[in-house]
């Protein structure tokens, strides 16, 4: 009965990655613990598993390897989103010193039984990987010498982060010719591709846009390859290897490109990391977004427009949030502090009068007043005290103390004196800025994390990858191509893209538009609502707000005739109220519309001076209730939307009373 047997999908998680690249912080913890849009890297590598199906899941470790069983303890008990229907085991040992190493320890392991998935702790990706996984089942039923279908994506914008590859593929079967890691401190003028690629295959294509997100399909053979062949030290190895060797080893890969719809990108260093939270941040890597609940089965943040993602828990003014950024719960903003995109931490403390920008902040770290952050990273439970400016890529350690009115610019600084070693393994003495800061060197021969190097460059000095302007470095890239359409490109990388919330909301004023000027059936634009929420793969909860922003975002309650915006609004909802009525049923649907009208209060002046009519409108009308529009008072903020509560503070006043006469007439019948 043994070949009846259901096989099991399994995936292996590779947890030590780009140690270098991650200095300090990678001094003090493990990489895949590091918080990225305060989730942690390698809970989101578990959720992509997680969503692809597997059911077994191996994360090799050989640093820090208590913390992370700890970490997956900690999930399991927690009911954590990748826990569900999928084992976890952590295995490891100090004896592994590269991803080699750890193929061949789980060879002689004999753990894997079968094609698995193989992913690194730093990948995010948002992609099932089933098809992928059936059509390298089914390659491998063709071609038995299938050792291994790589995962690629096309790059969505042209920053260098060591990730871009170049390859050559057949294309009548997508089998690998040439692979080639692309630079990443300088473009290259152009490709040198060995002449047998060609000559040996009558139909190839070159992609010289695809970023490797460290994503493959592995066949039991692949492990065997490992420990067969010692110097292979690298995924790259690997892959050198088998094209080398093909008909030595009997062995071909394969390659995959995921949809465009499709996220995914590897976190190799600090570069990456903030181009991967940016993304995330505005949405790329949907549903993996702050307030769907990552990590917890439980909404966290409260998501407002220019993608602003606070917590309820989190003593902020929305004023002085302007686009793109995460605050936890805990956290506390001092007055006349202006923070955008970045990312605040649990329980951060944040002074009066600050800079931030491209900002990180992880758990418990404190900015004192008048400091100007931008382009950094401040470990957990690290100090920055008044007038410092800190920019231009610093990453502060743990617990690290910065003293008053210093001035950092591309800077590892680490809190204890002692943790950097030589190659020798013997202590470096640090340059020390205060008592808990201590300057860190980040300099080394070639890169440590790169064995794809061209042997033929004379070893240089590179120094850890570091965040910046984005911006900047797409001009300087331009400007230093030879292509004459590089221009073009870099612009398109430039203009932003709208997401998909925006065009779910697009479409739905154009249908809505449509519907009132033609008055079509409204059971039609209902269908046509539903086709585009399931394109976008929007909740209802984003539904619910954007039908109703939708209606008051028609060019004629926009522009009214002689500014009658109630006169509008009424022809609208005479004519739509069927299909508002068809989303805005519950209670919660009920507050998803008013907080839809508290964004429209903001946008258009008209709605803004007859704010109460309107509400008291949808009340007349059932849309909203007593109890949905008394609920949504409260919650408004007292300081921030103050004139929005002054507009309405007669209509609450006015069903209190209403409801405190009904009361008195069914005690008066009773």
């Amino acid at each position: 009965m043994a070949q009846f047997e259901k096989e099991i999908v399994q995936a292996v998680l590779i947890a030590d990655n780009n140690v270098w690249n991650f200095k300090p912080l990678s001094d003090e913890g493990s990489t895949a613990l590091l918080p990225l849009v305060n989730v942690r890297m390698l809970d989101y590598a578990l959720i992509a598993l997680n969503r692809s199906g597997v059911e077994e899941v191996f994360v090799y470790a050989s640093l820090f390897l208590q913390d992370i069983r700890d970490h997956i303890k900690a999930g399991i008990a927690a009911y954590a989103a990748w826990s569900f229907k999928m084992t976890v085991h952590v295995i490891g040992g100090e004896g592994c010193r590269c991803f080699g190493d750890a193929m061949r320890d789980l060879d002689a392991k004999a753990l894997i039984r079968g094609n698995f998935i193989l992913l690194g702790a730093d990948t995010v990706t948002n992609a099932d990987l089933r098809p992928v996984l059936e059509q390298h089942k089914r390659q491998a039923k063709f071609d038995k010498g299938t050792a291994a279908t790589l995962v690629f994506k096309e790059c969505s914008n042209n920053v260098r982060t060591g990730n871009e590859v170049l390859i050559a593929v057949d294309r009548r079967n997508d089998r690998l010719h040439y692979h080639q890691r692309l630079r990443m401190h300088q473009k290259e003028p152009r490709y040198q591709i060995p002449l047998d690629v060609f000559l040996g295959n009558s139909c190839v294509a070159l992609h010289h846009n695809l970023l490797d997100p460290q994503i493959a399909i592995g066949s039991p053979s692949m492990l065997s390859l490992f420990s067969d062949n010692f110097d292979f030290q690298t995924r790259d190895d690997f892959v050198r290897g088998l094209l080398i060797n093909e008909e030595l080893l009997d062995s071909r890969i394969y390659v995959a490109l995921l949809p465009d719809a499709q996220y995914a990108h590897k976190v190799n260093n600090w570069l990456a990391y903030q181009l991967v939270s940016r993304d995330i941040v505005n949405r790329w890597a949907y549903p993996l977004v702050p307030d769907m609940g990552v990590y917890k089965l439980q909404q966290q943040y409260v998501f407002h427009k220019d993608n602003i993602y606070k917590s309820p828990e989190a003593q902020v003014s929305k004023v002085a949030l302007h686009q793109n950024v995460v605050v936890q719960a805990g956290s506390r903003v001092g007055s006349g502090t202006v923070i955008s995109d970045s990312v605040i931490g649990a329980n951060c403390r944040i002074g009066r009068n600050c800079r931030l920008s491209n900002v990180f902040l992880l758990g418990d770290v404190t900015v004192k007043d008048n400091c100007r952050l931008e382009h950094c990273v401040v470990g957990a439970g690290a100090t920055i005290n008044e007038d410092c400016d800190v920019s231009a890529g610093c990453v502060l350690g743990a617990k690290s103390v910065l003293p008053a009115k210093t001035t950092l610019a591309k800077t590892l600084v680490t809190s204890a004196p002692s943790t950097q070693r030589s190659e020798e393994e013997d202590p470096i003495e640090l340059e020390s800025i205060g008592p808990h800061a201590f300057i860190v060197s980040d300099l080394t021969t070639g890169d440590p994390e790169d064995s794809d190097g061209e042997d033929f460059l004379p070893q240089q000095p590179l120094s850890i990858p570091k965040m910046g302007d984005l911006l900047a470095q797409l001009d300087e890239i331009s400007f230093c191509s030879d292509l004459s359409d590089d221009d073009e490109d870099a612009s398109r990388a430039v203009t932003p893209l709208p997401d998909d919330t925006n065009i779910f909301l697009g479409e739905v004023i154009d249908s809505l538009t449509r519907g009132f000027r033609e008055k079509s059936n409204p059971d039609f634009l209902i269908l046509e609502i539903n086709s585009s929420r399931y394109a976008y793969n929007m909740s209802l909860k984003e539904v619910n707000f954007n039908v109703v922003k939708a209606v008051f975002g028609m060019q004629s309650i926009v522009e009214p005739a002689n500014d009658n915006v109630l006169v509008a609004i009424n022809a609208a909802f005479k004519q739509l109220g069927p299909v508002v009525s068809n989303y805005i049923k519950s209670e919660d649907a009920m507050l998803d519309c008013l907080k839809a009208l508290e964004d429209v209060y903001e946008e258009n002046v008209l709605v803004r001076e007859k704010i109460s009519q309107i509400v008291h409108y949808l009340y007349d009308k059932d849309f909203v209730s007593e109890e949905a529009i008394k609920t949504w008072y409260e919650q408004l903020d007292e300081e921030e939307l103050a004139p929005l509560r002054q507009s309405l503070g007669k209509l609450v006043a006015w069903l209190d009373q209403s409801s405190e006469e009904d009361d008195d007439d069914e005690e008066e019948e009773d």
